[in-house]
């Protein structure tokens, strides 16, 4: 299995919910740290929300891998930042025995 090619830094990012005051919560997004990633494409949709035509596509990233309990380590309840551009992270997976690298199949949506 070749080497990964991270040539892209993103941000990893953790949802933070806070009390609103009226019963509900603020829901904010907080840096945990850069990493380096590889980010490759895998398939897309579009379809409307509430009359707005929204795009998904589906990523592959790939990353170093970290240890379990480490919070660097992207999980599905956390999404990786890029410029203006954000990947919701689905699912997480070793890629290799060694736990060297991690897959982490995200998606990004955008209204189009």
């Amino acid at each position: 299995m070749k080497a990964p090619r991270l040539n892209r830094k993103l941000l990893l990012e953790s949802s933070v919910r806070t009390a609103d005051g009226a019963g509900g919560y603020l829901e904010t997004w907080v840096a945990l740290g850069s990493v380096w990633a590889e980010v490759t494409a895998r398939s897309g949709s579009e379809r409307n929300v509430a009359g707005l035509p929204v795009s998904r596509v589906g990523y592959r990233i790939v990353v170093r891998g970290t240890p379990e309990g480490s919070s660097m380590r992207p999980s599905p309840d956390q999404r990786f930042a890029e410029g203006t551009r954000r990947f919701v992270i689905r699912a997480v997976a070793e890629r290799d025995l060694r736990g060297q690298y991690l897959i982490c199949f995200a998606d990004e949506e955008v209204a189009v």
